[in-house]
């Protein structure tokens, strides 16, 4: 008898087991493409994607000043570390006889990639949130800060993947991506 328990039960569980797994999962709905459409932002190197609008570096500092400078410091030097390290200088390290610092201007090969990261991720509190206006001056300044831009260049669409990064050479290609 108590065999014949323990095979009704298994029985049952295999019955309701099968039953459950022919059923699709329940998750979630079908993302519209809209909704997609927000978090599709992404700028290659030759700037496809970039938004309209404008910035110079003097436009820039207010912004970097009331958003970014709590965490990257006064002309975003704060030291290296973990959280937020600096955005300029460091020029000349990436030798192999130097302690690396890479920041924007020493490490970074693309102007287009500074404007895609400030876009989408920052400031870190309240990411999202700047206008392209304000991602193009508050990039103007961090490139003027690191020398590779002048204080009134204006950036935009056009100009932004012109810019010519001091590191741009210094990678090698992904032997799968010959470009």
């Amino acid at each position: 008898m108590f065999t014949l328990k323990r095979i009704a039960v298994c029985i049952s569980i295999l019955t309701i087991a099968s039953a459950a797994l022919a059923q699709a999962p329940q998750f979630g709905q079908p993302i519209a493409p809209a909704d997609i459409a927000a978090w599709d932002i992404s700028i290659g190197p030759d700037g496809v994607g970039l938004p309209p609008g404008r910035g110079t570096a003097f436009e820039g500092e207010a912004i970097y000043v009331a958003n970014c400078q709590a965490c990257h410091g006064e002309k975003a030097t704060r030291p290296n570390d973990a959280l937020a390290g600096a955005l300029v200088g460091g020029m000349g390290t990436l030798a192999p006889d130097k302690i690396p610092m890479k920041t924007v201007g020493s490490f970074w090969p693309y102007a287009t990639t500074l404007f895609d990261y400030v876009r989408r991720a920052m400031p870190f509190q309240e990411s999202k949130s700047l206008t392209a206006d304000e991602v193009y001056a508050v990039s103007a300044y961090i490139l003027n800060l690191n020398g590779i831009v002048e204080s009134n260049d204006v950036l935009d669409a056009q100009s932004l993947p012109k810019v010519r990064m001091p590191n741009r050479d210094g990678f090698i290609p992904f032997p799968r991506n010959p470009k």
